[in-house]
């Protein structure tokens, strides 16, 4: 393992837990879309995550040489949440269906984002983000006395 690996390492997780903030923001940007480009409310969208592997060359060098150490982590996919819609009384809606005769009369399909889920993802990511921070910090101020010893 190489002086800069740490930090490369929590470099990735700061990466993949950036882009899960941004998701966690546009799922709550979008709470009250009910009409979106395809016409269809706003599906809540999920962030995996996944190890991040090494470029094969390197791979297979480090398997040669010790047992590879873990790269990190990086975003696997990003799927949308197939959960139902959730359904709000709201005849004045312009989305609010509009037929007398329907069972649905007056109900609004709205995106199945709930405020308070999005919210725990974000506390999280944002906590994950803080720990990458920290072992960044800690491996640098190693290096630095590293390189104090030296002198």
């Amino acid at each position: 393992m190489g002086m800069f690996d740490s930090i490369n390492i929590s470099a990735s997780g700061l990466t993949a837990q950036r882009l899960r903030l941004d998701v966690v923001s546009s799922n709550i940007a979008n709470a009250n879309t009910t009409r979106g480009v395809d016409g269809k409310p706003y599906r809540r969208q999920l962030v995996s995550l996944g190890e991040r592997t090494a470029p094969s060359f390197q791979d297979a060098l480090n398997g040669q040489l010790q047992q590879a150490p873990s790269q990190g982590v990086r975003v696997t996919e990003i799927t949308r949440d197939n959960a139902p819609f959730k359904l709000v009384y709201d005849p004045s809606h312009p989305d609010a269906e509009k037929n007398p005769s329907s069972p649905m009369y007056g109900y609004v399909q709205m995106p199945n984002v709930d405020i308070s889920t999005e919210m725990v993802d974000m506390i999280s990511a944002s906590r994950s983000y803080e720990a990458n921070i920290t072992a960044i910090n800690s491996a640098k101020s190693m290096a630095l006395k590293a390189l104090e010893i030296g002198r």
